[in-house]
């Protein structure tokens, strides 16, 4: 028996030995994610049309009509639940369509790509991820990450992908971002480079889900700095992070890219806290 033969043999009698569980229900099942939850929680259909620019889920009568088929385009890494292919190039969302939030008060990113709604049971993936150091978690939850990508038809992959950053108290705490674990693996299925320490923080901050919606945007006010604004100047730039909650974070790292000349911004991130 050859070394491979003899590697993939070990691997098919650990997964008999020890078969894999499903991260959301439980069951056995032959990846991280069974098939059932895959589809319920993070397929196209589970979710309806999302503003383009916030991923907030449209009214439906401000839905846009359904575009016709995408032509064949260029491929990226394989992915066990990817549905189809990347495109290259940008193009407008269909029809343009804009939530009322964005309309009425535009913000400074340009597109938010989400994989699913931070609701229950998805938001115990983030949580145990933050809170239980469940490391594990974060290549899966990249892969959900990157195929919500490639079903975005409208979507150009940036030139680069940063995650949010941590402050140093929050960071010594943890021990980790979870924001720069899903990124690493993320970049790697889009091929895109990551450039971890592109944004920091620079001043400490209070958790924006501990403080009231209005004062969130004066918490987060001038907190952020670039650390090589020629890394950014005219590219197309890519934010990594867990959870989209009022977007005033992903809002004020936007508005220091652009500051520093970045052509455009766009979010990459797991979970969308659905509209209240």
């Amino acid at each position: 028996m050859t070394a491979s033969a003899s590697v993939w043999a070990a691997r098919l009698l650990l997964r008999h030995l020890l078969p894999a569980h499903c991260a959301l229900c439980g069951m056995a099942a032959q990846e991280a994610l069974c098939a059932e939850c895959a589809d319920q929680f993070f397929s196209s259909a589970a979710h309806p049309p999302r503003c383009p620019r916030c991923a907030n889920p449209l009214p439906p009568a401000t839905q846009p009509a359904s575009a016709a088929p995408a032509a064949s385009t260029p491929q990226v890494a394989s992915s066990p639940h990817a549905t189809q292919p990347a495109r290259p190039g940008f193009a407008p969302p269909a029809g343009g369509v804009l939530c009322g939030a964005c309309q009425a008060n535009m913000p400074a990113f340009d597109a938010t790509v989400v994989a699913a709604d931070y609701a229950a049971p998805v938001d115990q993936l983030v949580l145990q991820l933050k809170f239980a150091q469940r490391l594990a978690l974060a290549p899966l939850m990249a892969a959900l990450l990157r195929d919500a990508v490639l079903r975005r038809q409208d979507f150009t992959l940036p030139a680069l992908l940063c995650p949010v950053p941590l402050g140093p108290q929050r960071l010594a705490q943890r021990g980790y971002n979870q924001a720069l674990e899903i990124a690493r693996p993320l970049a790697h299925a889009l091929g895109v480079a990551l450039h971890p320490r592109l944004l920091a923080r620079t001043r400490e901050t209070a958790a924006q889900s501990s403080i009231a919606p209005e004062q969130r945007r004066q918490n987060i006010a001038h907190a952020f700095a670039l650390d090589d604004p020629a890394l950014v100047a005219g590219r197309h730039i890519g934010v990594v992070d867990d959870v989209m909650t009022s977007g005033q974070t992903l809002n004020a790292l936007a508005e220091e890219l652009k500051h520093c000349g970045a052509a455009r911004v766009s979010n990459l991130v797991f979970a969308r806290t659905p509209p209240h």
